[in-house]
């Protein structure tokens, strides 16, 4: 998840902000891999909802169709590796997850289970607590 998350960077998960309302586009989330219950924790952003088409192509990403790619200002580095093309249908009550830093990122593109279940997200990733240097919120 770098630039936004470094390895060794501790975070605050809100547990409850997901009982209220659903994941939206562009939050970070934390969940099981693959529904591992016992497997550490990943932490991905959302870019697929629940019952979308999610298309990538020549590095950029197109929802349900759109001509215009998904703006995604928070890359912060030109997407060369795995670019696609690539389609996902997302299914009712799942989330297309990809990491940050895309040229080096373990995400839905190579997974075997594409999609995060609802039920297998922890919560939204909020705040970087240590190290004290990075404490901030998650943008």
């Amino acid at each position: 998840m770098s630039p936004v998350l470094k390895n060794g960077d501790v975070v605050l998960i809100n547990r409850i902000v997901y009982d209220a309302r659903k994941p939206k586009r562009g939050e970070i989330i934390a969940f099981r891999p693959n529904g591992n219950e016992n497997a550490h924790y990943c932490i991905k952003r959302v870019v697929g909802l629940p019952g979308e088409t999610v298309q990538i192509k020549d590095g950029k990403i197109y929802i349900d169709g759109s001509e215009t790619p998904l703006e995604e200002d928070y890359l912060k580095e030109e997407w060369t590796v795995a670019t696609g093309p690539y389609l996902f249908e997302v299914p009712d009550d799942c989330y297309l997850v990809l990491g940050d830093n895309r040229n080096d990122s373990w995400d839905a593109r190579y997974w075997d289970n594409k999609y995060v279940s609802i039920d297998k997200i922890l919560g939204k990733g909020e705040v970087i607590y240590w190290p004290l240097q990075d404490i901030g919120k998650i943008r």
